[in-house]
């Protein structure tokens, strides 16, 4: 019977929760309202969680208060997708709460979640019911209704509460009664919480990272300069591993705490390892441990730096940070003036640490982002809060917004004056797509069918159909009217660029007074994003 929390415990407390949610992240993303093959909550809400379990796990603590705040600290910096950053408040306001603990009673949890509920409430600014938030709130309500002798008493009530609450979400959710789901933030958080149950049974977790990991990567008009460059060498190798079921686990462990952007993949016998440090004598050490190493390649980072920019150089006045999926998308962001483009949009989220890297590195006075998607607003909002300089997020939510946005950038004008601008601008766009679907479901009295193509006018789905080029043409026509002027069409990298282009002529034929433009986006996920003006 565990009466108190020490460090100890609830370090593995936290590397079970992040294997219990990783290992199921998959199915936490099959939880998505719209049957596109875009859901990504589950996969957002672990990377945040694991990039916390990552540092903790390389940690001894003395106290509990000690590890409750690095997995804010960690959270916060962590966070993808509007899941998780809720979680990272929940998280914010229970480490708040358990400050200065070196043990962690009954009653002090108790207390630790009904302020993470409430932080993680006052973090949004219209909270929904039926989500995350009703789940969190709900089993710290069902903590604080009861008293408990023990921890394992205390968790299986908060997570009994948490499934009830879960299966209530379709009941305040019409879209999660329609597409037959629960809510996939609340369950991400149960497993969560579910990982912390199986923790109490004294069995001692090692994290289980996956095998390949989800970053997102930037591109800058300039270089970084040398002095923001902690670890020197840039170190890149594949490993032949002596027997294909070793694991490469205890490698990874042991050069993570040395270096930064690490990237291990694995297929089959083959590990390829990125990783930028200081010491990378002692990662080849740790991988000739593995299996053999090839194509072996070390780059000192600031000897090449020098060579491309002045230490010196001067800050420009405002940069403006896009993000963007697709070599055309990104090409258009850069041709309008965009300083950094952030690579990532659906399915691959970018983090706060990510947005907050960008800021860094445009060596600016001042910054303005560009999220261009609904999920990216609030890590895109956090980053800003932890901004060393002034910056403004324009709520962006489809690439033409974003696009749009940048064409009304004002190159002389202060940060208020184009965050204005940009703002204001967004009302003279209209956004549209063309995706599929990945399951059978029901939106709003529409029947959807596995395969079927569903076209949506910011972001809801507006109409189905069985051919490519029809449901596009009519998607166009719901986005027309009278006063339209420029119907602009990017195609996706897994549409077929010949047809694409072909539908010029059929456009400029049925919109005469229109100016047409079919340009190569390169997107995934969407054959075709529509921006209508």
């Amino acid at each position: 019977m565990t009466e108190l929390i020490n460090a100890a415990l609830l370090k593995n407390m936290i590397i079970s929760a992040a294997n219990t949610l990783n290992e199921n992240k998959g199915y936490v993303d099959s939880l998505n309202v719209f049957p596109v093959p875009d859901g990504d909550t589950g996969t957002n809400m672990a990377l945040t969680f694991m990039s916390a379990a990552r540092e903790v796990a390389q940690q001894d603590f003395e106290t509990a208060s000690d590890v409750a705040k690095l997995v804010a600290k960690a959270t916060l910096r962590g966070a993808r997708g509007n899941s998780g950053v809720i979680l990272s408040q929940i998280f914010r306001g229970i480490s708040k709460s358990l400050s200065g603990k070196s043990d962690v009673s009954v009653a002090d949890f108790t207390e630790a979640l009904q302020r993470g509920s409430d932080t993680a409430y006052r973090a949004v600014m219209k909270p929904t019911e039926g989500t995350i938030l009703t789940v969190v709130r709900l089993m710290a309500k069902g903590a604080s209704d009861a008293e408990f002798e023990s921890f394992e008493a205390f968790f299986a009530e908060v997570n009994a509460q948490g499934k009830d609450a879960l299966d209530k979400t379709p009941d305040l959710l019409p879209q999660l009664k329609q597409a037959g789901v629960v809510d996939a933030g609340g369950r991400g958080l149960l497993f969560i919480f579910e990982g912390f149950e199986k923790a109490l049974n004294g069995e001692t977790f090692s994290l289980s990272e996956p095998s390949g990991t989800v970053n997102s990567q930037a591109t800058l008009d300039q270089a970084s300069s040398p002095e923001e460059i902690t670890f020197t060498y840039c170190t890149e190798f594949i490993i032949e591993k002596y027997n294909e079921t070793m694991s490469s686990d205890n490698m990874r462990m042991k050069i993570s705490p040395i270096g930064d952007a690490m990237e291990i993949t694995e297929e089959g016998s083959l590990v390829k390892v990125h990783i930028h440090t200081n010491n990378p004598g002692y990662v080849l050490q740790q991988a000739v441990k593995l299996g053999e190493l090839t194509d072996i390649k070390i780059e000192n980072m600031k000897h090449k730096h020098n060579s491309l920019i002045s230490p010196a150089a001067p800050k420009r006045p405002l940069a403006i940070i896009s993000v963007a999926a697709g070599d055309g998308i990104e090409e258009v962001m850069k041709e309008l003036g965009a300083a950094y483009i952030i690579s990532g949009g659906q399915t691959m989220n970018p983090g706060t640490e990510d947005i907050l890297a960008a800021i860094e590195k445009t060596n600016a006075e001042s910054a303005i982002i560009l999220p261009n998607n609904k999920n990216i607003i609030l890590a895109a909002e956090q980053a800003r809060d932890l901004a060393e300089i002034p910056v403004k997020v324009i709520p962006t939510k489809t690439i033409p917004q974003g696009i749009t946005a940048m064409m009304n950038f004002l190159p002389e004008g202060t940060l208020d004056d184009n965050a204005a601008a940009m703002t204001e601008a967004l009302d003279t766009i209209k956004s549209g797509s063309i995706t599929h679907a990945v399951r059978d479901s029901s939106f709003e009295d529409m029947e959807i069918h596995e395969g079927d193509y569903l076209g949506m006018i910011e972001n809801k789905i507006s109409l189905i159909g069985q051919n490519l080029e029809t449901t596009l043409l009519n998607l166009i026509a719901s986005m027309t009217d009278s006063s339209s002027e420029i119907i602009t069409v990017y195609y996706g990298s897994d549409a077929d660029a010949a047809a694409a282009e072909a539908l010029s002529q059929t456009l400029e034929e049925a919109y005469p007074d229109c100016d047409i433009c079919i340009r190569s986006g390169g997107q995934p996920v969407y054959y075709y994003i529509v921006s209508v003006e």
